[in-house]
């Protein structure tokens, strides 16, 4: 199966290998470091420095880069298909480790075969190593959860202690996480994960009269070593810029760079899908916008059409949001909000989670983006509805493993990451489907215990 695993990847990276705008981002943040030691953006042949990219990647980048050479990428993806098959195998300890041998074979099976994080493997983001580190971070901490219990039973008196009988997959379930973070900035979820199921772990010992020092000090160890990873950038931002960030900005900003609150906030009174994000949200600014794409959601009434559609034709005169437009944005996004708040604040923030979690996942692929209209190339057409059975059957077999837990050890912790992600990705503007593949990990041991 691992053989089956690595020619897929393989496929990927020889027919679909993609180095996209993001990427070219990294690349130069990489090169700047690298050559310069500025971790900064050329901006009109003068280097910048940046905090709008955490340093993970980059710092991927600047290692494969001095070795290979600058812009060489297929070394970046060998890695990364490497990075990706060890995922498979982290996913296969976890399902032994919670559900059963048996269950592993199943869970690396379904992790090597798996087009999604293979397709991802060849395109230089870094969605390959997160999602690593996310199920790393998972291992880790079930395999300290297992350690706890295995005590308690052996020696319910050593349970009164302060310190774990083992500390060291604390210290590796937060180096993992620490990791995630500094890859992207929403790995910060995965801590959060950890520190609800911790919380309410600790509630029901209370409850049952149970030791609980050993689990107030596992989380402890989890959140400082995290946040240690981040103290050299956060020093870094601090020193250099001036400014407390040990995170990179929600909207990937720079110091002096003004974001449009208002107009993004009006963008979430309508989006739901991913189709809108590629044809209205992305292209602003610097790119005409086609009113006519504007899904019907986007307006209450005929009068609110027009005063939608003058403010799409004022941006369109100069490609850009100047400070009255923006406050024309959130005056429009406040009357929606104010007569539709259950819209807003529940109903599309479910469908924004729907769409991310059912769409066919040909982001990466030429693919039309509206796939249901069966305009595109047979190819592509037939590629974009396999997607998207081999994505629903997944989820579906994911949650006929979850009805049928029996109480599968640590799924509770497994169960909140995928919660509170989906939750949080449903706050955003921009709906995409590659920001769940983190919880694919998650997906696949679930799915797994259909083989128990």
């Amino acid at each position: 199966m691992a053989s089956a695993g690595l020619a897929l990847r393989l496929i990927f990276l020889f027919c679909c290998a993609r180095v996209t705008t993001d990427s070219l981002f990294y690349a130069d943040i990489a090169k700047n470091w690298l050559n310069l030691g500025i971790y900064g953006l050329t901006d009109s042949g003068v280097v910048v420095p940046t905090l709008t990219r955490l340093p993970g990647y980059p710092a991927i980048l600047a290692a494969i880069f001095a070795v290979f050479g600058p812009d060489h990428y297929r070394p970046v993806f060998i890695l990364q298909i490497l990075a990706d098959l060890g995922t498979c195998f982290v996913i296969a300890d976890i399902a032994r480790r919670t559900i059963s041998d048996r269950a592993a074979k199943a869970a690396f099976s379904l992790a090597a075969l798996c087009p999604f994080l293979a397709n991802y493997a060849s395109t230089a983001l870094t969605e390959t190593f997160e999602i690593f580190f996310t199920a790393l971070a998972l291992d880790c901490a079930v395999t300290g959860l297992n350690t706890l219990n295995q005590t308690s039973d052996a020696d319910p008196a050593a349970t009164r202690s302060f310190f774990p009988q083992s500390i060291v997959p604390w210290i590796a379930c937060g180096a993992s996480v620490g990791a995630a973070i500094l890859l992207r900035p929403d790995g910060g979820i995965l801590l959060a994960s950890v520190g609800v199921y911790f919380f309410g772990a600790i509630l029901r010992r209370l409850s049952q009269r149970q030791p609980w020092l050993r689990l107030v000090t596992a989380g402890l160890t989890v959140a400082l070593v995290a946040s240690a990873t981040l103290a050299p950038w956060t020093y870094r931002n601090w020193h250099n810029l001036h400014r407390l960030q040990p995170l990179a900005p929600r909207y990937a900003n720079e110091q002096d760079e003004g974001v449009p609150y208002g107009f993004n906030r009006w963008v979430k009174t309508w989006m739901a899908d991913y189709v809108s994000v590629e044809e209205i949200y992305w292209p602003i600014p610097d790119e005409q916008v086609d009113a006519a794409k504007l899904p019907s959601r986007a307006f209450d009434s005929f009068e609110q059409k027009q005063v939608t559609l003058d403010l799409l034709e004022d941006y369109n005169q100069d490609l850009s949001i100047s400070s009255n437009l923006d406050a024309r944005f959130a005056a429009l996004a406040q009357m929606r909000i104010r007569a539709h708040p259950w819209r807003y604040y529940v109903r599309l923030p479910l469908l924004r989670i729907a769409d991310m979690w059912l769409r066919p996942r040909t982001e990466l692929l030429p693919a039309d983006v509206r796939w249901w209209e069966f305009n595109d190339d047979v190819r592509w057409s037939v590629l974009a509805v396999g997607f998207g059975i081999i994505n629903l059957l997944y989820v579906l077999a994911a949650t006929a493993g979850l009805c049928r837990y029996q109480r599968i050890q640590c799924f509770g912790l497994l169960l909140c990451f995928v919660i509170l992600r989906s939750v949080f990705l449903g706050t955003l503007e921009n709906p995409e489907p590659r920001y769940t593949l983190e919880c694919y990990p998650a997906i696949i041991i679930f799915a797994s215990n259909l083989w128990r």
